[in-house]
Order: C-alpha cells, then sequence, then structure tokens
C-alpha cells in the first residue's frame, strides 16, 4: 500500500475549509468521490456544511457545493449509476443532487424528503436488483457469464412490468424508519414508521438488502452492554400510497461484554456495518474506549433446533427438523489501538470454499479485505471473514516498527493526524481516506498485497478486473494505477484475445468500451501512444458508421424491399462506368480558365490531432513518487517527474484547440465556453453552434458521455 497522490486545503485568513464532525465521504462506481467539511467564517462565527465532489483523475478540480444543510451533515451515499448523491443531515432533511447538464462539476438539488428535526443516522437508496458475482474459480474461463455471473436478485420495489422503482431510505436517531419513493411524474412519495414498538435511541445504525426484495435494518443505542437489534423492513405501493411494514429480527450481544477481563474496558459501539449492501447474513462491529478498540464480525446462520422426544408428535420418516436462525461469530481482533474510520470493499467476489481457496493460491485478494484506520495515524487492511490483517499503511515513514519495544513506544505515542473517512474503490485497488486536517490521500492497494507474483499471474489479476469493468460499465481509472509500462503490450493483446473468444452479440455490445479500454491502457506508456491515437480515431469512426446507418435504416425492417443503406451499397458495388464520351466532350470558355489561374497553387490543410490533451494525473503516477496536490490549483509536476511521455503529451502554448467531436478548429484561444472528457480529455463546445437536424442528432449522442464513455466537467472560458 502506498500513496498516490495527496490533495489539501489553501489555508485562507478569514474563511477556511475545516473538517466536519462526523466527516462522511462516498466513493461511486464512475469514480467521482464525495466528502464534507464545514466552511469556517472567522469574522462571522459561522458554519457552512459544504459537500464537495472531484473525479479521482483531477482532484485539485474540486466541485464545492454549499449544500443548504442547516445541521451537520451525517450521511452521503451514490446511487448504483454513480450519477447521483443522496444527503441527510442532523435536522432530518434529506436532499438528492444531480448532475446540471450531465456535468461533474455542476450539481443541483431538485428533489428530496424530511423528518423534521430528527437526525437521521442510515441511508441508502433503493436497491434495483442488479447483482452480480465475481468467481476467482473462473477467471481462466472463456466465457464472461461464467466469470461474473448474474444472481438472482430482487429489487426493493417493482412497478408495472417488474422495473424497479428508485427511491431511497433512512434511519433516524429515534428509532423512525423512512422511505421515500421517486415515481416516474417526478413526484416523491414518503411514509415513516417506527422501527419496534417501543421506540428507543438509536445511535448507530446500518442498511443492507435481501434477495427476496426485502430491506434489513440493524441499530445500536451506542452501548456494547446493550443488544444490536435487526429489522425486516418491506416497503409497498398501496392506493398511491407507500406503505412500510416491519418485523424483529434475532439480535446479537457483542462478547466482548461477556468477557470478564474486557466486560467494561470497551464501552461504547463506535462502529456497526454490513459488510456488504448484498450481505445481510454477515454485520461488522466494533467497541471502543478513549484509548482502544475491538472489532468483531458476525454471520446469522441456520441452525437445528433440538426437540425433545416428548413434544415430537409421530410423524412420516423424513420430516425436516425445525430450525432457527441465530447469530454466530465468526472472528474477532485482540486488543487495538482506536479505531477512528472504517472502509468496506464494494467488489461483489463470491466467498464460496472454492473461490477462497483460489484466491488466496493465487494471491488474488479485492474485495477480501476491509480497510480500518486508527488513531495512530495507520490503516490496515484485514480479511473480512478472518479478520487477519494482510497489509498496513503507515501515514509517517517513522512510524514503522523494527521490533516490539518500538510497536508499544507507537501506541503510546499516537499521532495526532488520523484519517476519519475511509472509502474503497469499486475494485478494491485504490482506497481514498480523509485525515483530521482535512487533506484527502490517495492510496494504491496491490491486487497481492505486497506478495512478489510472477508478471503472467499479475497481469492475470489486473485483466479479470478490467474485465468486470468492461461487463458492468464502471470506470475503470482505479486499474491504471497498477498497470507499468511493460505491462502495457500484453494486457491490450490479452483483453483483445479474451474479448474475441464472447459471442457475437456480447462482443457488438462491449465493441466501443474495449476500444475505450485499450486507448487509456496505450497512453500509459511511450511505446504505445501511436496506437493510443489509432484507437481515439477508430472511436469516432465506430461512432461516424452507426451514426449514418441510423439516419439510413427504415423505421419497419421487415418490409419485402432492401433497406436504403443495403441498396446503396449494392449500387456502389457495380460498376457504373459506361465509358468515355470523347466525341462529345466541349473545351471549357477562356473565361472559367482565367477564374481557375486565380485559386490559390496550395492548400493549407491543418493536420488532424487525434490525441486529445488530457490534463489528468493517472500519467504522472509512474513513477511511484506521490505528488502533493492543492484544491483549486491544477497540478504543477515538478522536473523530476518530466518524462518523454509528459513531453510527447505537452503542445506548444499558442496550439490551435480543436473540437474534437464537431472536428472544428476553436483557435488559441476559444471564445465560447468549452467541456473536456474527465478521461481522454477531449474537449468540445458547451452550446451547440448547428442548427441541422442530422448534426444535432450526432451530437445528443455525446451529451451524457464522451466517445470514450468518460464524463464531462466544464471549463470556463478563462482556462480553455
Amino acid at each position: 500500500m502506498d500513496v498516490a497522490y495527496v490533495c489539501e486545503w489553501d489555508k485562507r485568513p478569514k474563511s477556511n475549509y475545516c473538517p466536519s464532525v462526523p466527516l462522511v465521504c462516498a466513493w461511486s462506481c464512475r469514480n467521482l468521490v464525495a466528502f464534507t467539511t464545514d466552511l469556517k467564517n472567522e469574522e462571522e462565527q459561522e458554519l457552512t456544511y459544504m459537500i464537495h465532489i472531484l473525479d479521482t483523475e483531477h482532484p485539485w478540480d474540486v466541485y464545492s457545493i454549499n449544500s443548504g444543510h442547516y445541521e451537520i451533515i451525517t450521511s452521503l451515499e451514490w446511487d448504483q449509476s454513480g450519477s447521483r448523491l443522496l444527503s441527510a443531515d442532523a435536522d432530518g432533511q434529506v436532499k438528492c443532487w444531480s448532475m446540471t447538464d450531465h456535468l461533474v462539476n455542476s450539481w443541483d438539488s431538485i428533489v428530496g424528503s424530511s423528518v423534521d428535526g430528527d437526525p437521521i443516522v442510515a441511508l441508502s437508496w433503493l436497491h434495483n436488483g442488479v447483482k452480480l458475482a465475481l468467481h476467482v474459480e473462473k477467471s481462466g474461463a472463456s466465457n464472461f457469464g461464467e466469470k461474473f455471473s448474474r444472481v438472482k436478485f430482487s429489487p426493493s420495489l417493482t412497478l408495472f412490468g417488474g422495473k424497479p422503482m428508485e427511491g431511497w431510505i433512512a434511519v433516524t436517531i429515534s428509532g423512525l424508519v423512512t422511505v421515500s419513493l421517486l415515481k416516474p411524474s417526478g413526484q416523491v412519495l414518503t411514509a415513516t414508521e417506527s422501527l419496534s414498538r417501543l421506540r428507543s435511541r438509536v445511535a448507530l445504525a446500518d442498511i443492507a438488502f435481501t434477495g427476496g426484495g426485502n430491506i434489513v435494518v440493524t441499530t445500536s443505542d451506542g452501548s456494547s452492554s446493550s443488544p444490536v437489534q435487526f429489522y425486516k423492513v418491506c416497503v409497498s405501493v398501496v392506493n398511491e400510497k407507500c406503505k412500510i411494514d416491519t418485523e424483529l429480527l434475532p439480535s446479537l450481544f457483542m462478547r466482548c461484554t461477556t468477557d470478564t477481563a474486557r466486560k467494561e474496558k470497551y464501552p461504547a459501539v463506535t462502529h456497526l456495518k454490513f459488510l456488504t449492501r448484498e450481505t445481510s447474513e454477515q454485520v461488522l462491529l466494533c467497541a471502543s474506549s478513549l484509548t482502544g478498540s475491538i472489532v468483531e464480525c458476525w454471520s446469522l446462520r441456520k441452525e437445528g433446533l433440538p426437540v425433545n422426544n416428548i413434544f415430537q408428535p409421530i410423524s412420516p420418516v423424513g420430516d425436516k427438523q425445525p430450525s432457527i436462525l441465530k447469530w454466530r461469530i465468526l472472528s474477532a481482533t485482540n486488543d487495538l489501538d482506536r479505531v477512528t474510520a472504517v472502509g468496506l470493499p464494494k467488489l461483489p467476489i463470491s466467498l464460496t470454499s472454492t473461490d477462497l481457496k483460489v484466491a488466496t493460491d493465487t494471491k488474488f485478494f479485492p474485495g477480501l479485505g476491509l480497510a480500518l484506520a486508527f488513531h495512530d495515524g495507520t490503516i490496515h487492511i484485514v480479511h473480512r471473514l478472518s479478520l487477519q490483517t494482510m497489509g498496513v499503511f503507515y501515514s509517517i515513514p517513522s512510524q514503522r516498527p523494527t521490533d516490539d519495544q518500538s510497536i508499544k513506544r507507537q501506541r503510546t505515542t499516537a499521532s495526532s493526524v488520523h484519517f476519519k473517512a475511509l472509502q474503497l474503490s469499486w475494485t478494491s485497488l485504490a482506497l481514498v481516506g480523509i485525515d483530521s486536517q482535512g487533506k484527502l490521500s490517495m492510496l494504491r492497494i496491490s491486487p497481492s498485497m505486497g506478495h512478489t507474483l510472477d508478471m503472467n499471474t499479475s497481469l492475470r489479476h489486473l485483466l479479470f478486473l478490467l474485465e468486470y469493468c468492461m461487463v458492468t460499465g464502471y470506470d475503470w481509472w482505479d486499474i491504471l494505477l497498477h498497470v507499468q509500462p511493460n505491462m502495457v503490450q500484453n494486457l491490450v493483446e490479452k483483453l483483445h484475445e479474451e474479448y474475441t473468444r464472447q459471442n457475437q452479440a456480447l462482443q457488438q455490445v462491449l465493441s466501443t468500451r474495449i476500444v475505450a479500454m485499450k486507448a487509456s491502457l496505450c497512453k500509459l506508456s511511450t511505446n504505445t501512444l501511436a496506437r493510443a491515437c489509432d484507437f481515439h480515431a477508430k472511436l469516432l469512426l465506430i461512432a461516424i458508421g452507426s451514426t449514418l446507418k441510423s439516419l439510413l435504416r427504415p423505421h419497419l425492417l421487415n418490409t419485402p424491399d432492401k433497406s436504403p443503406g443495403e441498396r446503396l451499397t449494392e449500387i456502389c458495388c457495380k460498376n457504373t462506368d459506361t465509358g468515355r464520351e470523347e466525341n462529345h466532350m466541349t473545351e471549357p470558355d477562356d473565361n472559367l480558365i482565367d477564374e481557375c489561374c486565380l485559386l490559390p497553387s496550395q492548400l493549407l490543410v491543418p493536420s488532424m490531432d487525434w490525441l486529445p490533451v488530457n490534463d489528468g494525473i493517472i500519467g504522472k503516477l509512474q513513477n511511484k513518487q506521490p505528488l502533493k496536490l492543492q484544491f483549486g490549483k491544477p497540478v504543477s509536476v515538478p522536473s523530476h517527474f518530466a518524462t518523454s511521455q509528459l513531453d510527447i503529451f505537452a503542445r506548444s502554448p499558442g496550439y490551435q484547440k480543436m473540437d474534437n467531436l464537431r472536428r472544428l478548429n476553436l483557435g488559441v484561444c476559444p471564445t465560447e465556453e468549452t467541456k473536456s472528457c474527465t478521461r481522454c480529455g477531449c474537449n468540445t463546445m458547451l452550446k451547440s453552434p448547428n442548427k441541422s437536424t442530422a448534426v444535432k442528432q450526432w451530437e445528443q449522442r455525446w451529451i451524457k458521455n464522451c466517445l470514450c464513455g468518460g464524463l464531462w466537467r466544464k471549463f470556463p472560458i478563462s482556462r480553455s
């Protein structure tokens, strides 16, 4: 585990960003990171609760939102598409944020809900019913369907025809559960219900989903001696109104409270989390004191219920034994330093015994580790089932222990700077942390957790995750963090080889995505930059070809006649040369010859620049040296970072900027507002200058995404 870059705030004299308490952070599948700070104005002694959204490729280009929340923000949650964000506060307000004009640095909140005066302690989007299982055992299989199987999973609520209904669920501090549903018309249906008949204080809560479409909520009152409660929540729509039904499920007591030696050592429950949103049968608990913590992992199991012979009725042989659901502890840690933050994996890795064995044998650990941040500034990656340490990050190099004495010194002289929020990326190859000073750190996590592997195995791990992103449509920026220049050629070849092994229908679906993936890989090596240009050109040509086909294709394909496109192809293939009519040729008149003489003898054709200028950070992280960045200031690379690769990407100060979608020359200083792709750097004008219907149809294709699938960020005129 090592630092890729650190980004911090500029110290301002009158107003500055200070870390929120509590500080919350969320990472989307499009590699957008959202986190909170408080904007402190020292003159007016007021706090403004801010939400900051950044793209991991351009962390300095942070978009800061005055959230409009009047109390501290307690939760941030991205939806499954990674394009909308929920924020909730300590006054019971929930806001839904979405991109304005599909720009990552322009956000607005239109809808929301509220439970006035009741702080929200847990928040989640309703499940859309889409769940994949990633099988390490099948990583060598030829079919993507075997590697990434679709798991039968029901949405939390369905509309007519089985379409999932969008909405969110929240749990309040007084024991209420509130559900808000987004109707297709844009209206919001909201209902609120008590989790149990006897309402009690809820200090911590979390939300998970079951395959049957139910929701499971776990709560704790904050005391380790109190039970951790679980509830089943069912949501339905009856007579155009939202209805909530709740049911009490088996509860548990933390094991540390039953141990006489630790009974009162860790009085407070500080973290309560389901291991993933889709595993309501596994829960992580952390109990803490002012100086230390202990972590326990519990699992819900079905066990046989023994019945005395007296009460067993005479029944046919073969009747099933009665069973009961019971929480059993899977694993627990020894005494730890105080845990300050927990980051959970999002990669849906299969946990069957075969998959776990193959993962252990091949040292493939993404999705199997969760992150724990400690008060001494360190981060430990521990196994999600055994809680055994898999990797350690020391925020200060001098913290690295060399013997038992240094370990003791490390605990007694704890660092004042520690991480207050952690989030793992969607492939678990990167970790973002916000510390107590408000700095954002981006960490790489090796797929093998530091184990030395041969080149083929390392490539196999990265290829497996690239295929996962290709199938799901998730952004693969965090995988590129681990690609070295000498890997690029092999990765591109192996990726193409795996792609050609799929059936034709799947190849057609993934045709543009794999070209974009190859282009982003080729940019990481000087030897393959020319191929990156080819792939960008191919993306544009594929898009033009599909646009022309859509214009020529008839509305009814079942007509007996051939389509216009087929007829056009047929005509072009025929030899239409009927011979030269030399006898009927006439000489041009003198006026035409004079006009032709006035034409310029040389024609200046501007060079086609197929590789867009990319000011992103991924190409500057190859030598494993962490970059120190500042929010609001573009990256300036020191001289020792200046490699031949960066020189190739550089353009002269007076180069002509190009609208890469319209193929228009914008000049050295464009007078129009432009937008740039967050991934490939493709530029295009924000507002269309065209009035033609056909051209508008072309531009409409790229409203949400770039040719490469990346998102757009707005560039003001002054920065273009």
